[in-house]
């Protein structure tokens, strides 16, 4: 038995040690806003928030987790950058098809709380997630949007 603590609170999962964290989300707690993408930490969809960096959940086990903050896109809404990134989502029109949003916003927001005003080169690097839909310029306009709208809130 693991106990995890998601989203602010503590949740005992019934799980062997060596299960990833994507299927404790989803198939124990029922927190299916995170993805299963690739299943090998590939393409981004999977990913949370785990003591603030961006992880892909789906080769993470949950016996590494002990004692750490996870966070899901559905309690993102408790991470400061996360208002900014849902308006610039919209204002740029980024979402397609939608799959790979949760695990695309999730990385962003870790993004925007560890550089506030990320370069471009910064993005390549921090946002590695695949979009099979192929919305990277308009992902890349609402990062450096949601990034100008926080600079400007103070």
């Amino acid at each position: 038995m693991a106990k995890l603590k998601i989203n602010g609170v503590e949740h005992d999962v019934a799980l062997e040690d060596d299960a990833p964290l994507l299927w404790a989300l989803r198939d124990a707690l029922g927190l299916t806003g995170t993805k299963f993408g690739c299943g090998i930490a590939s393409c981004g969809a999977c990913t949370v928030l785990v003591d603030g960096q961006p992880t892909r959940c789906c080769v993470m086990p949950i016996a590494a987790l002990a004692g750490k903050e996870i966070h899901t896109i559905e309690g993102a809404a408790a991470r400061k950058p996360y208002a900014a990134v849902r308006d610039a989502w919209i204002a740029e029109q980024v979402p397609q098809c939608g799959y790979c949003q949760p695990g695309m916003v999730m990385a962003t927001v870790g993004l925007l709380e560890a550089n506030p005003n990320p370069s471009d080169a910064d993005i390549d690097a921090a946002i590695t997630n695949v979009c099979r839909c192929g919305t990277y310029p308009a992902i890349r306009k609402a990062i450096h949007r949601a990034a100008a709208a926080l600079k400007g809130s103070g």
